[in-house]
């Protein structure tokens, strides 16, 4: 396990967890009509406080790919997964409310799963699989099964869609995950030339704009306590699949450290619910108020 890996990982997980609060902030406040909707990027790109969150939010990407060129999804994802300690962090401090039993128990969770299941399955690198229609075959469940929440999110509108999107988010990052790794090792192989003329790239481009349309409907939609958690697990959940699936991560696959694995995960999709229904998470909804002149005036 690289520490440089680790440390790159944990400080993607830190930008994108301080980056969500701030988008939720800005993105709670749009038009309802502009749910799912791309006019809900154009009304949120003039609000200063969501184009600083969004910024964060980058830089986290940005960290996270580079800590993905250097080592395994299967050890990354679990570790972008603690994105959601930052961003309680961060609330806490806007909301003053203490952590209390629920926020120790649910850290201690997130933090102890995500440990059991490195030190469990002890991610490594193996040959990828070659097979296109493997590949094709597990970015396709990802792909249609967010297709079914989007339409979900879509169906159920206000009432209920901030989960449905917000879980549609996760699973297109983590495929985004996926072929960020494949980008870079296309990079390290053939340069330049060798990334812009595979399709992986262009795939990375095309699954972050549809995932920040889905987080910022998500996050127009409901709470960040309803709507972070279920993209926090979505995130780590596909990509672990697309890792071990075509990616050619290894764990290992004795019946005790499969069993920590299982309870491993288990753990980090524990402490996120937990966390997530803390009551320093901000518990403002889109129906709170409308956009103030103020917001939209440079800072």
């Amino acid at each position: 396990m690289s520490v440089l890996v680790v440390i790159l990982a944990v400080s993607a997980a830190c930008c994108m967890g301080l980056g969500f609060v701030y988008q939720q902030n800005a993105a709670r406040q749009a038009p309802l009509g502009d749910f799912l909707s791309p006019r809900l990027l154009l009304d949120l790109v003039r609000v200063p406080r969501w184009l600083g969150g969004t910024g964060l939010m980058v830089a986290g990407m940005a960290l996270g790919a580079v800590a993905l060129s250097r080592g395994e999804v299967s050890l990354v994802e679990p570790l972008l997964a603690t994105n959601l300690l930052f961003a309680l962090a961060l609330s806490r401090r806007q909301t003053r409310q203490p952590l209390g039993g629920r926020g120790w128990t649910g850290l201690a969770l997130l933090a102890g799963g995500v440990t059991a299941f490195i030190l469990a399955g002890q991610p490594r690198a193996g040959s990828a699989v070659t097979s296109p229609l493997r590949h094709w075959l597990i970015m396709g469940m990802m792909l249609g099964l967010a297709l079914l929440l989007t339409a979900w999110a879509k169906r159920s509108r206000l009432s209920g869609g901030a989960v449905p999107a917000a879980l549609a988010a996760g699973l297109l990052y983590g495929v985004q995950d996926a072929l960020t790794r494949v980008s870079g090792q296309r990079f390290s192989a053939g340069g330049w030339s060798g990334l812009l003329t595979c399709w992986q790239p262009y795939g990375v481009l095309v699954l972050g704009a549809c995932g920040l349309l889905l987080v910022q409907s998500a996050f127009e939609a409901a709470p960040l306590r309803v709507s972070l958690p279920a993209l926090t697990a979505a995130e780590p959940l596909a990509g672990i699949g697309c890792g071990v699936g075509f990616l050619g991560d290894r764990l290992r696959t004795g019946a005790g450290a499969l069993a920590w694995e299982a309870a491993g995960l288990a753990a980090v999709v524990a402490g996120i619910v937990l966390l997530g229904a803390h009551p320093a998470m901000p518990a403002g909804s889109a129906a709170a108020e409308p956009y103030r002149d103020e917001d939209l005036q440079p800072r």
